[in-house]
């Protein structure tokens, strides 16, 4: 089972993939850790990557599919979650390829909608302790004091990509480059929507009602 999970930062991807994980039994995949794995191990395809990066350059969709298809051939066998990738559909038609070569292909791509305005009230809402990394959500999970930690009583940060003008640039930017991709998948009927509004374990639940019979 190969599934694409899609949505706009601050929608709860990472959560909602760790109970995926956990209720199918899959392995997640993100271009990050594949690409980091190439790199540390020396492969041909991450001396590649790491010239590129090295350069301050990004490194080419034909060098990070590469690195997919061998990760792909190395899980064969097992339920696959891909976060974070593919961020634009150059690189969905060339995951389509990859796989094609191992006789496989996307059962699903799921993607969390949300009301940009949500995620703007959610994320600038977020408040950290620097020196534990704990993390607040005034709207949900507020500080027992105002502007400090619950355990050291020192200032909790207001990161700066958490501010409102940053967050909106991160929505304009996914909304130019990533839901083309949740397009692309809708024309081979492989995408299911889920509102990634409300508590977690209702989106939890929405989830698991979308992906019944896969796994």
């Amino acid at each position: 089972m190969y599934l694409i999970l899609l949505g706009p930062p601050g929608v709860g991807k990472g959560t909602q993939a760790q109970f995926l994980i956990d209720d199918l039994g899959a392995v997640q995949l993100s271009t990050g850790d594949v690409l980091r794995a190439a790199i540390a191990n020396g492969t041909e395809l991450g001396k590649q990557a790491k010239q590129y990066m090295d350069a301050g350059d990004l490194v080419p969709d034909e060098v990070i599919l590469g690195m997919i298809h061998n990760k792909l051939v190395e899980l064969e066998g097992k339920a696959v979650i891909f976060d974070g990738f593919p961020r634009t559909e150059a690189q969905a038609q060339g995951l389509d390829v990859e796989l094609e070569k191992l006789g496989k292909s996307v059962d699903k791509a799921l993607e969390l909608t949300i009301d940009d305005q949500v995620v703007v009230d959610r994320l600038s809402a977020r408040r950290v302790h620097a020196g534990s990394g704990r993390v607040y959500n005034l709207l949900f999970n507020p500080p027992k004091k105002e502007g400090v930690d619950d355990v050291t009583g020192e200032p909790l940060m207001h990161r700066d990509d958490d501010k409102e003008d940053v967050i909106r640039h991160r929505l304009e930017v996914y909304h130019k480059a990533t839901e083309p991709v949740a397009g692309f998948y809708e024309k081979q009927g492989k995408l299911v929507k889920v509102d990634g509004d409300g508590t977690v374990d209702g989106v939890r639940q929405r989830v698991k009602d979308a992906l019944k019979g896969l796994g």
